[in-house]
């Protein structure tokens, strides 16, 4: 197949003098980077074997816990990679990590998936912020949103779980393909996230 785009980078030094044949050019490189997206997100799960210390497991363990949880509870494959990524921002937002991973994950989910990885740091807090001196009950702003429950189950029965040793934990391989699936799909299609806009409270 002929390449009807030859040149490898744009002409211009502005983008306001940017020609068609630019911005196509750029439209193509986008769409093949975008493309290799799941392993990108793959191999920043890897890292989180070498990030935050303390804790019994690695930050990668305890992301690989929280999704097999997930799916031994009977979560869809949504809530699964979900599970899988929500501390995939502790390296580089470590003071936002809930708001990093929700905004990675939005384009590609329904609405209800975004908003419990957008809260799940202030829902998690009921575990352990009392000890430190801090308000464990700062979820209960939330108390009757739609999806106080299911960022609750997530926490409770998912996450705040998730640091023991001793758990069985399925391999990051097996996840690679919910993974390629999830974020592989038609960013922002209404059939997908529906109509509802995740950052609605």
């Amino acid at each position: 197949m002929t390449d009807t785009y030859p040149q490898q980078t744009v002409s211009f030094t502005r983008m306001e003098a940017g020609t068609k044949a630019d911005y196509a050019l750029l439209d193509r490189l986008e769409k093949a980077y975008i493309s290799a997206l799941p392993q990108r997100i793959l191999s920043a799960l890897e890292n989180l074997s070498d990030s935050l210390g303390g804790y019994q497991v690695t930050r990668l363990e305890h992301s690989l816990q929280t999704a097999t949880r997930a799916e031994e509870d009977g979560a869809d494959i949504e809530l699964i990679v979900a599970a899988l990524i929500h501390d995939i921002g502790d390296d580089l937002a470590p003071e936002n990590h809930s708001q990093m991973a929700a905004a990675i994950i939005r384009p590609y989910v329904r609405a209800e998936v975004t908003w419990i990885l957008e809260h799940h740091g202030i829902f998690q807090m009921v575990y352990y912020a009392d000890k430190l001196g801090l308000n464990k009950d700062e979820r209960e702003r939330y108390r009757g949103h739609k999806w106080f429950d299911s960022a609750e189950r997530f926490c409770g029965a998912w996450d705040q779980a998730s640091f023991d040793p001793a758990y069985a934990s399925k391999p990051l391989s097996y996840f690679a393909p919910m993974v390629e699936e999830i974020f592989s799909r038609p960013a922002f299609s209404p059939a997908i996230i529906g109509e509802t806009d995740s950052r609605a409270g």
